[in-house]
């Protein structure tokens, strides 16, 4: 039996909600206002809903509208996708995988906590990094397979996704060859003479960072603050100053940027997690990363 609805209403309908208005939906699909108005009317009248509600010039969701527009982005994201599907079914195998990346997760750490799949030999990696929130929002709208992140999802019955904790790993400080001598005396002391450089609060390991200084009685000199983890680290191996980071990424860090390890961030750890959407399949290469589905 088949839905009791047109797709081409649904179609209509998306178009109208990504644009706000019949007027600017109706250009960007080169038809009448009328027509595409009378479209969507026809929807709501299969639904036996409202999908929309007068909002200044255009229009906005109802809470049924939102509901429906859920449901045709995944429907006409899937569409978007199927030329990608029906030329790699046809071309050389592989095994598509979209991470969304939180802006303040520690960069050199992402590929060990994914490491996991990178041992797929068909994979076709796309990585997105973007704000914590947003991330959340496309992944409830099934763009994105999975989000790491350096927190859990907070608790909001709209948004059904659950979360995986990957692990953790303690803080340490280093320096540029620079300020390595002085930060390294009368260390920790030393970050109230020394430049640092420190997450910003949209990090959730900034409020660990300040209790810690708190509770050591430790003013620091704070020249610079920043929300993506790879500008920090970049600007601090570039001299402008001491800098915190997660000892998983130590090798790495000392290797790449040339730094050096000044001091335990003694009780301070950055916690890492997998964020998925509640769905009745899950992607193989999701269940790879996380700890309980391997």
């Amino acid at each position: 039996m088949g839905p009791g609805f047109s797709y081409r209403h649904l179609y209509y309908f998306w178009v109208v909600a990504k644009e706000g208005g019949m007027a600017r939906a109706a250009a960007r699909l080169g038809m009448a206002v009328q027509t595409v108005s009378t479209q969507v009317r026809e929807l709501e009248r299969s639904l036996g809903y409202a999908l929309f509600k007068p909002a200044g010039r255009g229009v906005a969701l109802t809470e049924a509208g939102i509901a429906a527009m859920r449901q045709a982005e995944q429907i006409f994201q899937l569409g978007e996708q199927l030329p990608d599907v029906v030329r790699d079914a046809v071309g050389s195998p592989s095994v598509r995988l979209v991470i969304g990346i939180s802006d303040e997760l520690p960069k050199l750490a992402v590929r060990s906590l994914i490491q996991p799949v990178l041992r797929e030999p068909h994979l076709r990696l796309l990585c997105l990094v973007d704000e914590f929130e947003d991330l959340l929002g496309d992944l409830a709208l099934h763009r994105l397979d999975i989000v790491l992140a350096d927190r859990a999802a907070p608790p909001n019955p709209s948004l059904k996704v659950y979360s995986h904790a990957l692990g953790a790993s303690a803080l340490a400080w280093y320096a540029p060859a620079s300020l390595y001598a002085a930060a390294r005396r009368g260390f920790p002391d030393s970050l109230a003479r020394v430049p640092v450089l420190l997450p910003t609060t949209h990090a959730a390991v900034r409020a660990r960072l300040d209790q810690w200084f708190e509770r050591l009685g430790i003013k620091p000199h704070v020249v610079g603050e920043f929300e993506d983890s790879a500008l920090l680290k970049t600007f601090g191996a570039a001299g402008m100053g001491v800098f915190p980071m997660a000892g998983l990424v130590h090798d790495e860090l000392v290797s790449r940027y040339g730094v050096k390890r000044v001091g335990a961030c003694e009780g301070v750890e950055e916690y890492f997690f997998a964020i998925g959407a509640n769905k009745k399949v899950l992607h193989p290469l999701v269940q790879r990363l996380l700890p309980n589905q391997r």
